[in-house]
Parts: C-alpha cells; structure tokens; sequence
C-alpha cells in the first residue's frame, strides 16, 4: 500500500507516520511545507516530499511521486487564535488545499482512497448544553477556524457523492500529547512550567479561559482511529473520535501546577481569550467504537505526564 500524509511535519502527521510504519508494511510518502526539519525518524519506508500543496505544480510532483492509494489528510492552519486574528489565510490554506487534493485523486488514473481529517470544532454549540456530540449534531461553527473544517468536510461529501472519490471524513475532538506547539493549551502550560522550573522565566503561568470543559484524546489514539478508519471506515461516512469524557482546563492546569518543582502564581491572560468559546465538548464515539474497533487506550494523566516530560526535555536541550 502506497499511502501519502499530507502535513507530515505536523504534530499529528509525525505520530500517524509512525503510527503506520510500526503497524504495517505501507510505504509512506509525507509531505512538508519548506525545508524538512530536523528529526530523529528514519525509516526505509519513510519518503519526505517538501512541497506546497497550494502550488499545483507541488501537489502534482507530490501525486506522481507517490501514486498513493490511500491519503491521509493533515495539512492545514489549526490554530483557533490565528484564524480569529487573520481569517483569510486559514480559509485559503484549510479550503482551497481540501479542494485542490480531492481534485488531485479524483484525477488519478488508479483509484485512491482519502480520509479527511476536520475537527469537532465544526459542531460549535450545535447541541444542547453538556449533551454528548454525535455525528448527526448541528454542524453551528463559531470561529474562522471551524467555518474552513465544515467547507473541508462538506468539499469531501461532495466530491465523494460527484466524482466516486472514496471518502471517510473523521471529526476528531482535542487530541493533545509530546510534540505539540505550545499554541495550544497543555502543552503551553507544560512549557511555562518547564521554563519556571529552568529558571528561565517569572514563576507565573499565564492561562486563558479555565471554566471550558473539553474532551481530551491521546494523540496516539487519535491517528490508530486514522487508520481504523482507512481501513474498516464505510464510504462516504464520518466518525467521531473522543474520550466520551470531558474535564475543565481549571483541572488540567491544577495536575501541572501541582507537579511543579517550584511554587508558582497564575495570572489570566486577556491574549489567550477566545472571543467566543464553547463551555463544554464532549464526544460520542459510538460509531467508531461499534464500525471499527477503536479504543482510547491512554489515560488522561499518562498523556499529560508524557507532554510534561517532552517540555523538560526541550527545555534543557534548548538552554
């Protein structure tokens, strides 16, 4: 199986790249925008195509070179704060490369199939307060963000009913784990806590928002859902993937400040607000678990512990 991963470089395309290469004999293709950059992964059945997807000369160097039968795509903007603060770039990159690939594999000679990674930011406050989302929710975004994953996962409905494409779209809910951007919300706290313990910066963790509750995966559970998906998904169907439980940030932020090695202070950060938020997600995988066998198999503590120990790590080797 030749299979492509768009965004590889990314958080979620490395841990699916490894993923797939530990579970199965596939080659894997991964594209990344600009130079690679450095990193430990090597693998024989490991090809990094440096492109940008947006160029069609790139995406049609990438589909020759690949001739994938199966794509996985990642690429994309998927931060919240920058979509509110430049709106446009997140629609241009997150819509017109969804549109650009679908038209690149309905194109192919060999058929392929696709799966199309969104967000379970597309459902916004499309159910009632504290209900468990389940795929048939309201799709009601709230943010430039989430507006360009509904286009993403309606482009792949269309293209899936218009053209055969084989499509399996997949709605993860926060997925977070080592190697994550400190953009987002465990690992900034991990990285501020990191840094205080370094004595590299005031012993203040600024924080955003801590009355939002949210369903948190593992990484790692979340790209072995990919692949269940690719590999047992039906055509045409979309499937959540979450924890089923949700937890307020005010408690993720107490497990890091409770593991840090100095006393520290925590100050709001009016930066860090989202203009609107949703007080609560919570995930009804139902439909992944009974279609195709997935399982979150990490606990919440035992993802947090790894993103503190990743931090410590960076920190150190960065001083």
């Amino acid at each position: 199986m030749r299979v492509l991963i768009t965004g590889y470089s990314g958080f979620a395309g490395g841990h699916l790249a490894d993923h797939v290469l530990a579970q199965t004999d596939w080659e894997v293709w991964g594209t990344v925008f600009g130079a690679p950059p450095p990193t430990e992964r090597s693998h024989p059945r490991l090809h990094v195509l440096p492109a940008d997807l947006l160029q069609p000369p790139d995406l049609e160097a990438v589909m020759h070179a690949s001739r994938p039968q199966l794509v996985f795509h990642l690429a994309g903007q998927s931060s919240v704060r920058d979509a509110w603060r430049d709106p446009w770039p997140t629609f241009e990159i997150n819509v017109r490369m969804q549109l650009q690939l679908l038209q690149a594999v309905a194109g192919q000679s060999e058929p392929a199939r696709m799966v199309t990674v969104t967000s379970n930011e597309v459902y916004g406050c499309g159910a009632a307060a504290g209900e468990a989302l389940t795929e048939t929710a309201p799709l009601a975004p709230i943010n430039p963000y989430a507006l360009s994953k509904v286009a993403q996962d309606m482009l792949a409905q269309l293209y899936g009913q218009a053209h055969g494409t084989e499509v399996v779209r997949v709605r993860p809910f926060t997925h977070i784990g080592p190697g994550q951007s400190d953009a987002f919300v465990t690992a900034s706290f991990a990285r501020q806590i990191a840094q205080i313990e370094a004595g590299r910066r005031e012993p203040v963790v600024r924080v955003g928002n801590l009355s939002a509750e949210r369903d948190f995966s593992d990484v790692r559970d979340i790209v072995a859902g990919y692949v269940l998906a690719a590999t047992r998904g039906r055509d045409g169907e979309v499937y959540n993937l979450g924890s089923g439980t949700a937890v307020s940030m005010r408690w993720v932020l107490d497990w890091f400040v409770d593991r840090c090695r100095v006393p520290v202070d925590v100050v709001p950060d009016p930066d860090r607000m989202r203009p609107v938020d949703v007080p609560r997600t919570l995930c009804d995988a139902s439909r992944a678990h009974s279609e195709l066998g997935w399982e979150p198999r990490h606990a919440l503590e035992q993802t947090l512990s790894d993103i503190l120990t990743y931090w410590r790590a960076r920190v150190a080797a960065e001083g």
